[in-house]
Formats: C-alpha cells, sequence, structure tokens
C-alpha cells in the first residue's frame, strides 16, 4: 500500500500548508475582523468570527462567516489536490480553520432552520475528520 493510501484505498488525507500569521494574530488576542480582513484566504479568521456572532446570538451573521470560511477552506483544499472527498484531518493545524468553518455553518444551519444543509455539513465534517466532529461536537 502506498503511504498516501488509507486503508480502504480511498484518497490520500489532504494536509493543508501552513499559514501561521493569521493563527499568530488571533492567539495574540488581535481582533478577529482585523485577521479577515489582513488575511481574507483564512478560514481560522472567519471560523473565529462565526463562533464569535454564534455565542453573541447573531445566528445569521454567523452563519454568513461560517460560509466564507467554509468556502474560503474549499478553495484552499481544491489547491492542494483535494478531489471533493476524502480525510482532511483535524490532527493536521492548519486544517482546523476549514473544519471549525465547516462545524460552524453547520450549527447555524441548524439554528436557522435549515435542517438539510444542517445534516449535509455535519456528514461532510464526519466523512472529513471523525475526530474534528468529536472535538467540535
Amino acid at each position: 500500500m502506498a503511504i498516501n493510501e488509507n486503508l480502504l484505498g480511498g484518497p490520500p488525507p489532504t494536509h493543508l500548508p501552513d499559514d501561521p500569521e493569521p493563527r499568530e494574530l488571533l492567539a495574540n488576542d488581535t481582533p478577529p475582523a482585523d485577521v479577515a480582513a489582513k488575511y481574507p484566504t483564512s478560514s481560522l479568521a472567519w471560523a473565529q468570527l462565526a463562533d464569535e456572532a454564534y455565542e453573541r446570538g447573531s445566528v445569521v451573521e454567523s452563519y454568513a462567516y461560517a460560509r466564507t470560511g467554509y468556502h474560503r477552506g474549499l478553495d484552499s483544499l481544491r489547491r492542494n489536490g483535494w478531489k471533493g472527498h476524502g480525510p482532511v484531518p483535524w490532527e493536521h493545524e492548519p486544517n482546523r480553520g476549514f473544519l471549525r468553518a465547516l462545524h460552524g455553518l453547520a450549527r447555524a444551519a441548524q439554528a436557522i432552520g435549515e435542517q438539510e444543509e444542517y445534516e449535509r455539513c455535519s456528514q461532510f465534517l464526519k466523512d472529513s475528520s471523525p475526530a474534528a466532529a468529536q472535538t467540535l461536537g
């Protein structure tokens, strides 16, 4: 078996390249809106905005932020060889922004009554990374 194949012969895991600047800014309490403005392709910044909006009860705003982070993440995944399915491991820290945005999109979709999108995103998260689905709950 090739090193990049999983045990079932599916596609190899996708590991996004590290982009430490947005992560470091967020870790140093730079407002997520400032990070997203400086690094608009950072799913992590959009996911943080989605989480903060959700926590303050701004569910539609959370949905919009999460959708932006999700789509930015899909763009990055595709640029890095992802073909629309396969593992996106939570254990690889640069993948976490996309996975958090996907979780945030599912959560906000459920909150606004978009049951089909909630189910689709929840399943996508589980399929991409069971560890992320469990961690993000």
